[in-house]
Order: C-alpha cells, then sequence, then structure tokens
C-alpha cells in the first residue's frame, strides 16, 4: 500500500495531507505559512499529519507540492527585479498585453535582430549593443528574451541567452521555451514574468526539501501545475511562471476528487485570492488562450480561472463616496490584525488603544508594517532604504509614514515582498464575530472600532460597534464573492459571447432577479449549476453566498485541504507542440529549437513532427517522474481556398505524454 503525502503552501496557511492509495484520507493539517522560512511552516504542517496518522516517514512513497506563492506575487505586483531583451521588435510593442505595466520600471534593451514567418533573419542581432548593456550595472536577479518570430526560429534568443550567462551568470527565461506560439509582446511578458519568479519558487522547493528531509522523508518531490498535472521539483525551478494558478489547479482536483460532480463552479477562497473554475464533464476546463492571473494574460497553458484579489486577508478600505459610504475589500492582501497581535499583543492592543482616545479618526489607524526576514533588498533607492530603516520590526504605519513620498516607499517595498502591512481583514470580523478562533480576538475588536469610527458622506459613523461593523465586512464578502462567481457564470455560457461578463453579472434585472422581485413584473434568477466551496473559511463564507445566487452550495468534508488533496491524486502530463509552414508552393518548413527543415511533401514532415514529439514528450515526462506514460497526438492542419483548391498554409503538432508518478517503495 502506497503513502502519498500533499502539501500545499498558501499565503495564510500550509496544508498537508496523507492519503493511502489515492483513496483514503489518512490525517490533514494545517500550519501558519512562515515567509522568511518556509521549510518552517511545511515542516509543523507535515510533522502533524506523520503523528496523527502514525506513520512511518521512511514507507512515504511520494511528496506533491502545489502552491498559491505565484499566483499570489504576480497579483500582487511582487517578485524579483528583471531584465528584459526585446529582440526585433518596436519599442511601441512594450505597451502591448500589459508589457510595460509588468516591467514596472526595470531595465530595458530593444535591439535590431529576429526572424520572419517562415524563419528567415530579419536582420542581424546586435551583439555589440547587448554586450555593452550587460556591462553597465543593471542590477537585475534574471532576464527575460524574447525575439521576433523566435517560435519559428530561436537562433537570436539561444545567443543572446548564451551572452547574457556568460557575463553575469543570472537565470534566463527565453520566450521560445515557455511557448510555442506567435504573438511576440505576449510569449516576452510569460518570459518576463517567468524571469521575475526563479528566485521566489526555486528558495520554495529547495526550503521543502531541506524540510522534508529533516523529518526523515527521501520520496521524491513533485509539484503541481498550472493545469492540474505534475511536474518534477526541477521542472518547476526552470519553468516557475507554469506554477502559477498551481493552488487553484490542484483545488480543482481535489474537488472532483471529494464530490464526483460533473458540472459545477468550483469556488476556492484562500487568503489572498478566490480562484473559480468550471468542472465540464468531470474534468476542468483548460483556458485556450493562456493563464489571466490579475491584469496579466500569459501563454501558459493552465485551467480556465478567473483569480480574483479577494480572500479572508483582503485589506478592508474605507469607501467615502456617497452619503451612506462602506466598504470595499481586496484586490491586496495584508496580515490581519489579530494575527500579527500574536507577535506583539502589547505594541498592537495598547497602539489602538491610544489611537482610539484620539478625538478623530487617523489615516493610518489599526494599520501596522514589520519587515520579511531574508527578503532581496538589491535594487532598492536610498530612499526605500532610509524607510526600510524605520521598520526594525513590527511597528505602526504612522511611525513609518511621515510624508506624503513615504508612502511610495512603503508600497514599492511591500510589491517586492520586502515589508508587509496590516489592517483589518475579513479574518478579523469572523474572530470578532466568534465563527474563527486562534488568533487575537481583542486587537480584531479594536481594530473594527476604529474603522467603524470613520465617518460617511452624511456625516455619521460607518458603524456603532464593532460587531455592527464586522457584518457590514462579511455582507460585503457575500456581494464580492458573488459578483465574481456571476462573472464566471457569464463568461462560461455560450448564450453570452462577445458580452461583458462584469457588466451583465451587475446589471440592475439580474440583481432584481436574485431578489425574486414581485410587483407588475416578476423577475426570477438563479446559478443554474452546484457550487463546490474550497477553502478553510469557506464554511464561513459560503452559505450565505449559495443562498443570495439561489443554488446548491456543496462544502465537501476536506474542503479546507482540497489543494493538498489534489496534489496528491494529480498525474504526470507533459505537452510538446511543433509548426509546419508553406514558405512557397511544395515545401513544408518543419520548425524546431534545433532551426528548420523542409520537405518537399506534408505527410513526411507531419511524420517526423510527430516522431520528434512523442520522444521529447516521454523524455519529459520520464524526466518528471513518470511511469509507463502513454502518448496521444493532435495534428491541426489549417488550409486556404486558393482557385478552387485547398493549399496548405500551416500545421500545429501536439503530443500529450500522460502517466501516474513513480511511487518509491
Amino acid at each position: 500500500m502506497a503513502i502519498l503525502l500533499g502539501v500545499d503552501t498558501g499565503g495564510t496557511y500550509t496544508d498537508a495531507v496523507l492519503m493511502r492509495d489515492e483513496d483514503e484520507v489518512l490525517a490533514s493539517a494545517k500550519s501558519l505559512t512562515t515567509r522568511h522560512d518556509l521549510a518552517e511552516g511545511i515542516g509543523k504542517a507535515v510533522q502533524a499529519v506523520l503523528q496523527t496518522a502514525a506513520i512511518d516517514p521512511a514507507d512515504i512513497g511520494l511528496v506533491s507540492l502545489s502552491t498559491t506563492l505565484a499566483t499570489n506575487a504576480l497579483v500582487e505586483g511582487q517578485g524579483g527585479r528583471v531584465a528584459l531583451v526585446y529582440i526585433g521588435f518596436p519599442e511601441s510593442d512594450l505597451g502591448k498585453h500589459g508589457l510595460s505595466d509588468a516591467l514596472k520600471g526595470d531595465p530595458y534593451i530593444v535591439l535590431n535582430g529576429g526572424h520572419d514567418h517562415s524563419g528567415n533573419e530579419a536582420s542581424e542581432l546586435d551583439e555589440t549593443s547587448l554586450l555593452a548593456w550587460l556591462e553597465t550595472d543593471i542590477g537585475a536577479s534574471g532576464f527575460a528574451v524574447a525575439s521576433k518570430f523566435g517560435t519559428r526560429n530561436p537562433t537570436h534568443e539561444l545567443r543572446a541567452m548564451e551572452m547574457i550567462r556568460e557575463k553575469t551568470g543570472k537565470p534566463v527565461s527565453a520566450s521560445h521555451q515557455l511557448s510555442a506560439k506567435l504573438n511576440g509582446p505576449k510569449r516576452a511578458l510569460t518570459a518576463l514574468l517567468n524571469a521575475r519568479l526563479i528566485g521566489m519558487i526555486d528558495k520554495l522547493i529547495t526550503r521543502a526539501e531541506d524540510g522534508l528531509r529533516e523529518l526523515d522523508i527521501t520520496a521524491p518531490l513533485m509539484v503541481v501545475r498550472g493545469d492540474g498535472a505534475l511536474i518534477s521539483a526541477d521542472q518547476a525551478r526552470e519553468k516557475p511562471i507554469e506554477t502559477i494558478l498551481s493552488g487553484p489547479a490542484a483545488s480543482i482536483v481535489g474537488a472532483q476528487w471529494m464530490t464526483n460532480a460533473q458540472e459545477a463552479l468550483v469556488s476556492d477562497i484562500g487568503g489572498t485570492t478566490t480562484d473559480i473554475a468550471l468542472l465540464q464533464d468531470g474534468k476542468p476546463k483548460i483556458d485556450p488562450d493562456g493563464a489571466r492571473v490579475g491584469p496579466f494574460r500569459t501563454m501558459v497553458e493552465a485551467v480556465a480561472m478567473r483569480t480574483t484579489g479577494l480572500g479572508g486577508d483582503s485589506e478592508v478600505h474605507f469607501v467615502a463616496e456617497g452619503l451612506k459610504g462602506g466598504v470595499t475589500l481586496g484586490p491586496k492582501r495584508v496580515l490581519p490584525v489579530s494575527l500579527v497581535a500574536l507577535e506583539l499583543p502589547d505594541l498592537v492592543i495598547s497602539t489602538m488603544e491610544a489611537q482610539l482616545r484620539a478625538p478623530a479618526p487617523g489615516e493610518f489607524d489599526g494599520k501596522f508594517v514589520r519587515p520579511v526576514k531574508g527578503a532581496n533588498r538589491e535594487g532598492l533607492s536610498q530612499r526605500d532604504l532610509d524607510i526600510l530603516e524605520r521598520v526594525d520590526g513590527l511597528r505602526p504605519l504612522g511611525d513609518v509614514i511621515r510624508t506624503r513620498v513615504d508612502t511610495q516607499s512603503v508600497r514599492r517595498l511591500v510589491e517586492r515582498g520586502i515589508v508587509q502591512t496590516s489592517g483589518v481583514t475579513p479574518s478579523d470580523a469572523c474572530h470578532a464575530l466568534g465563527t474563527q478562533k486562534g488568533w487575537n480576538t481583542k486587537a480584531a475588536e479594536l481594530a473594527l472600532k476604529l474603522l467603524a469610527r470613520r465617518r460617511r458622506g452624511d456625516g455619521d459613523r460607518l458603524a456603532k460597534t464593532a460587531e455592527e461593523m464586522a457584518e457590514l465586512i462579511l455582507k460585503q464578502m457575500t456581494f464580492q464573492t458573488s459578483l465574481a462567481l456571476l462573472e464566471t457564470a457569464f463568461s462560461e455560457d455560450d448564450a453570452f459571447d462577445n458580452q461583458q461578463p462584469s457588466q451583465l453579472a451587475q446589471h440592475t434585472l439580474l440583481e432584481r432577479g436574485l431578489e425574486k422581485h414581485r410587483g407588475i413584473i416578476a423577475l426570477n434568477a438563479a446559478l443554474n449549476v452546484p457550487v463546490v466551496g474550497l477553502g478553510a473559511s469557506a464554511s464561513t463564507y459560503y452559505p450565505a453566498v449559495g443562498k443570495r445566487l439561489g443554488c446548491e452550495m456543496i462544502l465537501p468534508e476536506h474542503a479546507g485541504v482540497a489543494n493538498a488533496l489534489g496534489a496528491v491524486v494529480g498525474r504526470v502530463t507533459m505537452r510538446r507542440s511543433l509548426t509546419i509552414t508553406s514558405p512557397s508552393e511544395g515545401i513544408y518548413r518543419l520548425h524546431t529549437d534545433a532551426g528548420t527543415t523542409d520537405f518537399v511533401d506534408s505527410k513526411t514532415a507531419l511524420n517526423e513532427a510527430e516522431a520528434l514529439l512523442v520522444a521529447m514528450a516521454l523524455q519529459d515526462a520520464k524526466d518528471a517522474g513518470a511511469v509507463d506514460a502513454k502518448t496521444s497526438t493532435e495534428i491541426d492542419i489549417r488550409s486556404s481556398a486558393v482557385e478552387s483548391r485547398e493549399v496548405f498554409v500551416e500545421a500545429f503538432v501536439t503530443v500529450e505524454a500522460a502517466g501516474r508518478p513513480r511511487i518509491t517503495a
């Protein structure tokens, strides 16, 4: 009998699950995610399940890890400082697909070079300018390289990678190694985000492996990819971008395993995000346009999922507009006040008590800031370093921010993952109401009282008591979660193609229909598929959501550790793709990483492409730890009618190799 260990490292909690033979859950446990040393949180969670199930670590045959860290980093705008080498494109292309937004002021260089659609060199690579640029003080932790038509001929990307590695020794992400599709700016964005995540994911995997070894667990470590499949730890290090939506994808796999649902929306609420996906015929739907995370649309093949910055640790914002005012949640995560109060309760509570005695509310009431241990400070300006010196431990935010310019420095430090801020969250509201326990309830109540003192447009306080303030926050959580589910439903319903899901979800008629309006007109509306609610706090937030949407709300027994469960029951699935074009009549050009090869008939080119892909996909699956992998091939031939005959334009060949991961005896 095989003993399997699943681990999920989330923004707030690290979960661990032990299973026997993929059909019996032996034990599950949670521990706070320790950002300064991820091995600490992983070790505590794993140790807890080992003790509960009385399992010898040597009996574990497989460890699988899912994580939301990459997803959260992109949603929150975090990650290392990276540099982009952009070859053969006009500089104006940096504004496409959010590429300039993703750069966030990081260095880049636009070079002559690149190829044409057929893989022929459009112009010579400007190696002189690249070398001169590399000799300057760029201060980047990694590099991204994208060349025009790099998927048709990657020669310039490969040469630029070679030069960067020789000159800097830093990791390099090449766009053609992450996607075989066209659309250079989008591939460049994917490579840029991959480079930004390399250090973070490498640290996660390294510390996870260290933590497992400390517990005498020697089984191989697998990592969940964004489409729910498993890859080896080494593959995840090389292509960390593929782990975006890893945690959410694992939760979808886990949801299907727990419920056997065939048609359902799966909504997974964590500390930072709510991730919603559609199950069709018992399988998660794959996004054909690439994974979208926050504002970015990547070329990563992943579960079709809408990720919203809404979770138990979402920052609560006061809305001053209008007479009644109110609150809104997210999209950024902050540390709950009730959680940081566990660290220094006297400081947190005495600070907020003093703020309550002030005659008027302050801008930074109930807000704190603390440094992240071991964070990379490379590339910080002197101003940001000066601000960081003030954050020598947990501090009231008002003591650190003394001018408006200081606010921008703190924001940059948060985006770089160097400091964390704390404020009121839905988790604090739940602690004040007694629906969640474990953190400092008094701190939660004080923070809510401070927020309740804010004045609405009509001059009245936002709320009279901490309890009333907490109810207001949870009502907003229900509203925003319902909105996210409705937007997903409209986006997946074919009857509403080419319409804006966000506008439909907020339409007055829909709102009245959900309320079962009865007047001269009777209106009814409801979600027509069940919702599977996942996450540790799903049982707290989601019953009200199901009631509002008029749908069945399924809350599985192990909903709080669905990610870790999905990590265990996943499969290794590797895909490889190649393109064949026809630069002239009677010529069929196969494009590979090694260059281009011409054939005189399409069948021979297709057979050669399939043979190459089968070998590559099987090797990838073997490297990922799969056993007995089987392959399947998909060929998409595109042609055009010319003078009453079909003319070959191009073909895309994809081979998938899938198998169960190897389990050690």
